[in-house]
């Protein structure tokens, strides 16, 4: 079972920028296309970047986050990226990593808090 670790998240004032990072144990992560997920409070899980490729080259993005986040990956180290700038309060959430089929079980998740 692949087991994903989130990290990265925190507290950033609005229009500030945050890094995620996601790891995969196993070695089958280069094969399947990623996706970050979020979950704000009371609301249900979205997906708001997806990397369609192993080689990271196709990507696309949420119309909400388009332009102010970027999704890259390296598999030699089996992580997955989510640069987010221009950050504002909506973006708050839980955010996850996971195939774009949801296909392992989910990982804990990395709290982002943006301030207005």
């Amino acid at each position: 079972q692949v087991q994903l670790v989130e990290s990265g998240g925190g507290l950033v004032q609005a229009g500030g920028s945050l890094r995620l990072s996601c790891t995969a144990s196993g070695s089958v992560f280069s094969t399947f296309p990623m996706a970050w997920y979020r979950q704000a409070p009371g609301k249900g899980r979205e997906s708001v970047a997806r990397i369609l490729s192993g080689t990271g080259a196709i990507t696309n993005y949420a119309d909400s986050v388009k332009g102010r986040f970027t999704i890259s990956r390296d598999n030699a180290e089996n992580t997955v990226y989510l640069q987010m700038n221009s950050l504002k309060p909506e973006d708050t959430a839980v955010y996850y990593c996971n195939t774009i089929s949801s296909a392992w079980k989910w990982g804990q998740g990395t709290q982002v808090t943006v301030s207005s």
